[in-house]
Formats: structure tokens, sequence, C-alpha cells
């Protein structure tokens, strides 16, 4: 199957590492998973910025890591987040922000990349869940610009405590798609809520079943890799 197949298809697209700065991310990511994060680039739309890892796998293909901060030079003049529309992924939380301040950089969310994103959204209307406005977002990269839609609510939020993913539709490029390898490899994907119910009829909505749901009394995320340390498991 070719790679603009696979990135047509509904599926995991990336998870996302939230960190305090993009440096403390990639001390992070060397520590935890023993490899350097690539090179990302800008978000000026949030005022955030990344760096990105291929973890790719048969079960995953295309996906990567996102280890995302806020710019602290980004130029607000140029953004859309105001005191009324925070940053996506909660970045603005303040909690969250104290989280990471004193912990380190820590798996917050994921998004799952569509091939029809006004669709998905109708579908999850549907269940009377509102994921949030359709953005057009940019980047620029050494090899091209990189266009993209997603959802980000006004408010930022993640929905079901980050459980239920940020949807993506990429332009004509994909990034992982040249990422070189990094010898990391996404293998199974776990989700506990203490509404999974909810949660996996959202998710079934959106035709979603690489993930296992689980009920438990406090929300998760977990994401097991193969990498050069061995086995990890990043989890929130």
């Amino acid at each position: 199957m070719s790679d603009s197949t696979l990135h047509d298809r509904l599926r995991l697209d990336h998870l996302v590492v939230m960190a305090d700065s993009l440096d403390e991310g990639a001390a992070w990511c060397e520590h935890a998973l023993g490899v350097a994060p690539g090179p990302g680039g800008e978000h000026p739309l949030f005022g955030t910025h990344n760096r990105l890892l291929a973890i790719g796998s048969p079960a995953f293909p295309l996906a990567y890591l996102e280890i995302i901060a806020i710019n602290p030079v980004a130029k607000e003049s140029q953004s859309t987040w105001t005191s009324d529309r925070k940053r996506w992924f909660d970045m603005d939380d303040e909690q969250l922000r104290a989280q990471v301040r004193s912990h380190g950089p820590r798996l917050i969310h994921w998004v799952a990349r569509v091939p029809d994103l006004a669709q998905a959204a109708v579908a999850l209307a549907v269940h009377e869940i509102d994921r949030g406005e359709l953005l057009h977002a940019s980047r620029a990269t050494p090899s091209g610009l990189l266009e993209w839609q997603i959802t980000v609510r006004p408010d930022g939020q993640r929905l079901f405590d980050g459980c239920l993913p940020t949807l993506i539709e990429w332009g004509a490029a994909h990034p992982a798609a040249a990422m070189p390898a990094s010898g990391i490899a996404l293998q199974s994907l776990a989700l506990r809520h203490p509404r999974a119910a909810a949660l996996a009829e959202a998710s079934a909505a959106l035709g979603l079943t690489q993930a296992r749901i689980d009920h438990a009394p406090q929300a998760a995320i977990e994401a097991m890799l193969t990498t050069p340390r061995g086995a990890v498991t990043l989890s929130t």
C-alpha cells in the first residue's frame, strides 16, 4: 500500500508530548527513548513550536511523535490565540502547564488523521460532541510548505481528558513521509476513561478502531513503543 493511500485513511496520526521548552523536550526524548528528536517548525497560528520523530509501524503507518511547547518569541500579533481563543491541546490550561513545569514533558493527547474533516466533525456532532472549528494551518519546512486543516475549539480543550483525538486532514504532503527512520515504533495505544462507553461510541462514529478502550476511574492514554532502550510505555 502506498504512502498516499495510507495518508487518506482514518487512523492515528501522531502523539502529542507537551514540554515547558523544546530544549527540555529534546532532552527528555533522548533520555526516555534513546533518540534525539528531529527538527520541526513554528506554528504562527497558536504561538507554539515543535520537534518531531517518526514512530511508524505496520500497525500505525506514518505515525510520529510531536514534542510541542509554547514559543517564547512568537509574535502575538500574528497569532489567533487571545483571551477569548486559547491555544490548542489545552496548552493554556494553568494546571496542565504547572504539571509539565514540575514533572517534565508528558504525553497529553493524540491526533487522528481523517480523509474528510468536515464529515468527521458532523459524525461527532450527531453524538452531541463539538470537536471545534475547522481551522486552516501551515508551517514552512525545508522541503516546502506543509498545510493542513485541524479541529480546534475556541476554549482549546481536548475532549474526554485528551482521550478523544483532535482531528486533522493533511494537504498534499504528510510530514512523516519525509522523516528519517528513528528506530522507534509505536506498537499499541490504550485509552482508559470513566466514561469509556461514551468514548467508545464517539470513536466508533469516526471509524477509529486502533485504540483499545477500557473503563477506569481516572482517564489515561498509554502508548507502548519499541525503542533502542527496549519497550517504553508513555502515559498521561
